[in-house]
């Protein structure tokens, strides 16, 4: 007898075998859910993001470190940890003010504070560090990756 595939509204059947439904799983890294939502998803991948940043604060808190090697650490370790798989997300606001909030915290511990003229300093608003990084955000880049996801699709 050959295999078939026997598929009803709530269950299907391979075989006389009933596979188990699962509200949630990962694969390939990334955290699959049965209503489609990635809110988990991102919650989780910032939680790994500090823990990322964290367990390389040496370097980052470093005075023998520059700003610039620091923010090419985040670029290249952090960032790439929080973004994982992002190419298959859909962006909605809530999600991208999480993302951007992570990020200006990070930012801001690796850029520190600005000395005003008095000689008091003040922590950087969001528009100088969009300015410092040259507008390379967190949700540019996550726009970048799936623009260039979708030229290999084609």
């Amino acid at each position: 007898m050959h295999n078939k595939c026997f598929i009803t509204l709530y269950t299907a059947r391979i075989n006389s075998m009933y596979p188990e439904q699962v509200q949630l799983y990962k694969y390939l890294g990334s955290t699959v859910n049965s209503d489609n939502s990635i809110e988990e998803e991102i919650q989780h991948r910032i939680t790994l993001g500090n823990k990322a940043y964290y367990a390389n604060q040496f370097f980052f808190k470093s005075r023998l470190v520059s700003k610039k090697s620091k923010l090419k650490l985040y670029w290249s370790i952090t960032r790439p940890i929080v973004t994982y798989a992002c190419e298959t997300w859909v962006l909605k606001e809530t999600i991208g003010k999480k993302l951007m909030v992570f990020e200006r915290k990070v930012l801001r511990r690796i850029l520190g504070p600005t000395k005003e003229r008095d000689g008091t300093w003040r922590i950087k608003t969001n528009d100088e560090l969009d300015e410092l990084i040259r507008y390379k955000n967190i949700i540019n880049h996550i726009k970048a990756q799936r623009l260039s996801w979708f030229g290999h699709l084609h």
